[in-house]
């Protein structure tokens, strides 16, 4: 591999500037300023991200939940190839481990804002800190339904396989049915999660973040954060079921 190719990008995703928060302000190595660059223009070293870049900026998007994926990809691979191990397998110890940091920077941010569940589930935590908690609870409408199918469930799996094959099979069948239903309530979850996503979008690129506006974006992280919580109750369910009852 070209030994300049990092230098050569350095500072530039495809054809745009880019300026990303190092880990400070002065190279590691001679000292010199580094504002935003990701390789010291005196002594050509590599500099660390700072261990505080949220994710969303570490990729150069929005802190949007409807993301441009092409963006996402591209700026993901164009600054991989930038930090990418193999082109530091010369340089000295430091280099390489600046590299390696950087790199797991990278991957983090790109798996986590590549899945739409946990985007949503980042930007919570980004936004609300540990208020952001997302426990996993039933959705309260069906509270007693699900009381019905656990003991249904308990039931099934009580059963040994030789044994009442006609019992055995009713309750099959209506364990396969609950699933289909809570696959359906998980469908309309993921609907609404969508709507919700849509709103903290529409917000977040209007101008401003006065103390209604604020008010707003609260409102509807703690509506993500239900939405969330449910899903994730449901969706253990339907696993639980498509393992026991197929």
């Amino acid at each position: 591999m070209n030994a300049d190719a990092p230098h050569a990008a350095a500072g530039r995703v495809g054809d745009r500037p880019r300026d990303l928060p190092m880990a400070r302000s002065m190279c590691w190595h001679c000292q010199s300023e580094v504002p935003g660059e990701y390789f010291c223009a005196k002594c050509v070293k590599v500099q660390p991200l700072s261990k505080d870049l949220d994710y969303f900026t570490c990729l150069n998007l929005p802190r949007a939940l409807n993301l441009d994926e092409q963006a996402l990809e591209d700026t993901f691979h164009a600054l991989s190839r930038t930090f990418h191990p193999d082109y530091f397998a010369t340089k000295d110890d430091s280099e390489k481990a600046i590299s390696l940091g950087n790199t797991a920077l990278l991957n983090a941010a790109y798996r986590t804002l590549k899945d739409p569940i946990r985007r949503v589930e980042y930007l919570i935590h980004l936004e609300a800190g540990s208020a952001g908690t997302i426990r996993t609870t039933p959705p309260a409408d069906l509270f007693d339904e699900i009381l019905e199918l656990q003991e249904r469930l308990d039931a099934f799996r009580a059963l040994s396989p030789d044994d009442a094959p006609e019992r055995r099979q009713t309750l099959r069948e209506q364990l396969r049915h609950d699933r289909r239903s809570l696959e359906d309530r998980k469908a309309q979850l993921d609907a609404r999660l969508s709507d919700q996503c849509t709103k903290w979008d529409a917000l977040q690129a209007g101008a401003g973040d006065d103390a209604a506006v604020r008010a707003q974006k609260d409102e509807i992280l703690t509506a993500m954060r239900a939405l969330l919580s449910n899903r994730t109750y449901v969706t253990n369910i339907v696993h639980d079921l498509a393992e026991t009852a197929g």
